[in-house]
C-alpha cells in the first residue's frame, strides 16, 4: 500500500512520529432543528458536548424532502463560526449583513458570527438529493464580540489533490501537498478536508501535536488509527471518531473504499457558557446577548 504523507513529515525520523489512537467513536443521534429539519448529530450531545474548539457536527440530508424543505428561518448567533459543507441540494441564505444567494454541491459557506448576526438557511433538493454538513468553531474570547464576517467558497475554488495512488482530497481549510485550502484567517488555525481512499489503498496526513481532530465517516468503511504498535480500529458510516493526540492521522481501507471529513483544530481552553446559538464565556455575556436580542440592539 501507498503512504500519502506532506514531505516535511516524510523527512522527520519514524521514532519522532506517533500515529493518533482513537479515543471514541460516537454513533450519530438523530435530532429535529429550525422549523422540522431531520440531522444527524454527533459533536452538541449528551454523549459528546464539544471537541474544543469544535462545539457541534450534524449530517443533514434526506431522499425525503418534508424532512428538510422547512429548513431554518432567520435565527441569530453571537460568539462562534459556522461552516456549512454541502454534498448535494442547495441551500438558499440570506443575513443581517447584507449576504444572501445559493449554495450548492462542494460549495461552503463559513460565517462568522462575532458580535451577532441574524441568518436564515433554507435546503431545497437537486434532482431529488440534499445533504451535506455543518460545523461550528468555538471563537477566542478576544474576538467574540468582533464584526462579523462571510466567505462564500464555490466548489471549483476548493482545490483537490490527487494521490498517486487515487486517493481524492479536497482542501477546504489546511494544506495537503503544498496545496491551501481557500478558507483562512480562522482564529482556530483549522484542518477540514474531504477525503476519498479508494479500496485497498492507505493514506496518512500529519496533524499538529496538541490539536484537536476528528473525521466523520460518511461512505464505506476503513481502518483508522493503526500503527506500529496497535492494529486500528475498522469504522463505517456514519460514524463520527475522536483521536488522540499525535502527529498524524492514518487510515487504510480493504475491499471497500472510504469517505471521510478530516478536521482538526487549535483547543481555545476557555471556559464555555452556551445558550442555543449562543456560544460566549460567562453566563453574564449570555443574558446580555438575550437582553440585546429584545432590545432590538442585537445586530449593530
Amino acid at each position: 500500500m501507498n503512504t500519502n504523507l506532506d514531505k516535511k513529515e516524510m523527512d522527520r525520523g519514524e521514532t519522532d512520529r506517533r500515529t493518533r489512537g482513537i479515543e471514541r467513536v460516537v454513533v450519530p443521534q438523530v435530532v429535529l432543528e429550525g422549523a422540522g429539519v431531520k440531522l444527524k448529530r454527533s459533536i452538541a450531545t449528551r454523549e459528546l458536548d464539544y471537541v474544543d474548539p469544535f462545539l457541534l457536527f450534524d449530517h443533514f440530508g434526506s431522499d425525503n424532502p418534508a424532512e428538510y424543505l422547512a429548513g431554518f428561518p432567520m435565527h441569530p448567533h453571537r460568539g462562534i463560526e459556522t461552516v456549512t459543507y454541502m454534498l448535494a441540494g442547495v441551500v438558499r441564505h440570506k443575513d443581517s449583513i447584507g449576504n444572501a444567494g445559493t449554495i450548492g454541491a462542494g460549495d461552503v459557506q463559513w460565517m462568522t458570527s462575532g458580535r451577532g448576526i441574524m441568518h436564515e438557511e433554507m435546503p431545497g433538493p437537486v434532482d431529488g438529493k440534499m445533504a451535506g454538513f455543518q460545523l461550528w468553531v468555538n471563537l477566542p474570547a478576544r474576538l467574540k464580540m468582533s464584526p462579523p464576517r462571510y466567505q462564500e467558497i464555490a466548489a471549483g475554488e476548493v482545490p483537490v489533490v490527487e494521490h498517486a495512488n487515487g486517493v481524492r482530497v479536497r482542501v477546504v481549510a489546511g494544506t495537503v501537498n503544498g496545496t491551501r485550502g481557500p478558507v483562512t484567517e480562522i482564529a482556530a488555525d483549522p484542518v477540514y478536508l474531504d477525503v476519498t481512499v479508494p479500496a485497498n489503498q492507505s493514506f496518512a496526513h500529519p496533524v499538529e501535536r496538541g490539536h484537536s481532530a476528528f473525521a466523520y465517516v460518511f461512505e464505506g468503511r476503513g481502518l483508522f488509527g493503526k500503527s506500529l504498535q496497535g492494529e486500528g480500529q475498522a469504522v463505517g458510516h456514519p460514524r463520527l471518531l475522536v483521536f488522540a493526540d499525535g502527529d498524524r492521522v492514518e487510515v487504510e481501507t480493504a475491499a471497500e473504499p472510504v469517505r471521510f471529513l478530516l478536521v482538526s483544530g487549535k483547543p481555545l481552553n476557555e471556559p464555555i457558557a452556551r445558550y442555543g446559538p449562543f456560544v460566549m464565556n460567562t453566563r453574564e455575556e449570555i443574558q446580555q446577548a438575550l437582553r440585546d436580542l429584545r432590545n432590538g440592539t442585537f445586530v449593530r
